[in-house]
């Protein structure tokens, strides 16, 4: 049994925020049909290098595993007839055209809502459909203006993007929790709705105790490179050959931290007494712990530290942090079809995810309203 067992997805979007959403529905069960333009498709497939062993990009195949594949000309009447078809007894579509592009082709939200009053209809953009509508919807774009590159980075004019586009994925979880209230509602009232995620609002909604200290405070929050602007000690520091994080949020860890350094006086420096007045000696505590962290590896340190109960960690590689999940037992591969994928993270006892079908190959059917 699957939790979403008999729910119908028609997926237009491409790129990230979109498939992962639908990737995760289908996951659960979600019988979604990945919708896409004949001869090129969804733009990842051509996001190569890498490819898995099946040649396919492996940006594409992370985010659209389970999933049925057609082809559909948009423009073309023939087309999007059958696709009405297919609407008018889908229960969600998402989208992630500039805004306008889906109601030019017949297919917006009150179109199809006249036609199936069940439907509920997610569109994901950029910046909204108001002032925003016609601004592209990029994830760096998005991290340079939302905000999120003026605080990320050692120094302040040398504004760093995150590792991986995370304004996608944090509208991705967005666009699922929407549909899912939706389909909630829906068993309510038996009628559908339209859903609206875009990535500024979810990047500033993502922002959280940072976004919260402006609106809140005022206070705008400014570059602290591995720190953490209201917790100390909450950084990396140095070792003897690499750097550990260290993430202390209670006065019992930092004196449990300083036990485990063998400093047991920096508990009791009226300077580290508590957290406030070690934000404020930051830089004087960060040297006095360096200093001590020098002496012993990363790894030494990371067990004698974990031991003592304070949460700490060395920097490690993508490689490595999947060790450390098999070691954890958190089985974070799975095999779909021979070809190896990254598990859903979400662990449910009764109807857990399923890997049924493999990312679709381009042209594998066109439009047919009777698969």
């Amino acid at each position: 049994m699957t939790a979403l067992e008999g729910l119908t997805i028609l997926d237009f979007s491409r790129v990230l925020a979109g498939p992962y959403a639908t990737m995760l529905l289908a996951d659960f069960g979600a019988r979604v049909v990945k919708v896409e333009r004949p001869g090129a498709g969804d733009e990842t497939r051509a996001w190569a290098p890498p490819v898995d062993s099946t040649g396919t990009s492996t940006y594409f195949a992370s985010v659209n595993r389970n999933k049925e594949g057609i082809t559909a000309d948009l423009g073309d009447p023939r087309d999007r007839e059958r696709l009405l078809e297919l609407l008018r007894d889908a229960d969600v579509v998402v989208e992630n055209f500039r805004t306008g592009t889906m109601e030019r082709l017949g297919l917006g939200y009150e179109e199809l809502r006249a036609e199936n009053p069940r439907l509920i209809y997610c569109s994901i953009t950029g910046f909204g459909p108001a002032g925003g509508a016609a601004l592209p919807g990029f994830d760096l774009l998005v991290q340079a203006v939302g905000g999120l590159m003026s605080i990320t980075g050692q120094r302040a004019d040398e504004p760093t993007k995150a590792g991986v586009a995370v304004v996608d994925v944090i509208t991705g979880l967005h666009a699922v929790a929407g549909i899912l209230t939706a389909v909630i509602a829906r068993g309510q009232t038996g009628e559908g709705q339209r859903v609206e995620v875009n990535l500024l609002s979810s990047l500033l909604s993502g922002l959280v105790n940072q976004a919260g200290a402006y609106v809140g405070a005022g206070v705008v929050p400014g570059i602290l490179g591995n720190a953490h602007p209201s917790i100390a000690p909450y950084e990396v520091f140095e070792t003897a050959d690499r750097p550990i994080a260290i993430a202390v949020g209670t006065d019992g860890q930092f004196r449990a931290l300083a036990a485990a350094l063998g400093l047991p006086g920096l508990a009791d420096d009226e300077r580290f007494t508590t957290n406030t007045s070690r934000v404020a000696h930051r830089g004087a505590l960060g040297a006095l712990i360096t200093e001590r962290l020098r002496q012993g590896s990363a790894d030494a340190w990371f067990e004698g530290l974990t031991k003592s109960g304070v949460p700490a960690g060395p920097i490690n590689t993508i490689a490595e942090a999947f060790s450390l999940a098999e070691r954890l037992g958190l089985h974070p591969v799975v095999e779909v079809d021979g070809s190896p994928q990254v598990a859903n993270p979400i662990a449910l006892s009764r109807t857990p995810a399923r890997y049924r079908l493999p990312p679709p190959p381009l042209g594998a059917s066109r439009v047919d309203p009777h698969a």
